[in-house]
């Protein structure tokens, strides 16, 4: 096999790879691809041998050049040099709550850095391509950023899914509330994509396409919500806008 469909089915290992909670044996891996096992081995030699997957005696894992990719990523949306990380442990320290940057680009929205740790499964919004944006506070601050058409061919590209009974789903409704947002300034999603947890987000200045957010338990939201909105909202003004 040579040509885009072997490299399609190439990163369809690697994203299975990535979302399985453990290691995945050569025939689960084939499977999820859709391919022949055969096939699959001849695709996860050269990953292996690259460095972007690892071998184990229970399966395929993640490899040592993915963290080297998430760095680079993280390093060419951070103009600041520096500047993400520091506004994160910031607001995690002023807030009280995890601190995420996340960012617009091509199409597709991703949670970039927080201050949450890797470890934490219950955190609800962990690094990586975020696929429920229209539930999310983060989320609805890029979506409110785009052209009513851009925004229109994001929701038909991802889905608005129902993920909880809060989640809005209706696009006119959608868009009242990124109405909503650019006049305020901050997005909040109240258990809308998880029943537990609500976030907070408010654009970076200068920097439509990028997102500061916070998220917070349901029960100390309601405690403290609004503190938690006005010192969001002064972290984020401190934060360098991009040159001209």
């Amino acid at each position: 096999m040579s040509g885009p469909q072997s490299v399609d089915r190439a990163l369809a290992l690697l994203d299975a790879v990535a979302d399985a909670p453990g290691p995945l044996s050569a025939k689960a891996l084939a499977r999820q691809a859709g391919c022949s096992l055969s096939t699959a081995y001849h695709l996860l030699g050269p990953l292996t041998a690259r460095g972007y997957l690892v071998r184990g005696p229970e399966g395929y894992g993640p490899g040592p050049r993915i963290p080297a990719l998430h760095r680079s990523f993280r390093r060419h949306l951070d103009a600041g040099g520096g500047a993400v990380a520091a506004l994160l442990t910031r607001t995690r320290r002023t807030t009280g709550a995890e601190a995420y940057f996340t960012a617009y680009r091509d199409g597709r929205i991703a949670v970039v850095d927080t201050t949450a740790p890797l470890t934490d499964l219950g955190n609800p919004w962990r690094p990586g391509l975020e696929t429920r944006a229209h539930a999310t506070a983060h989320g609805k601050v890029l979506l409110a950023s785009l052209p009513r058409a851009a925004r229109r061919r994001y929701l038909a590209a991802h889905g608005m899914a129902r993920l909880t009974e809060h989640t809005i789903t209706d696009e006119e409704r959608f868009e009242a509330e990124v109405a909503g947002v650019r006049r305020r300034g901050v997005a909040v999603s109240v258990g809308e994509s998880d029943p537990a947890h609500t976030c907070l987000a408010v654009p970076l200045p200068g920097r439509p396409d990028q997102a500061l957010s916070v998220s917070l338990p349901l029960a100390d939201f309601r405690r403290r919500g609004d503190e938690v909105g006005s010192l969001l909202a002064r972290a984020a003004a401190a934060f360098p806008t991009l040159p001209e």
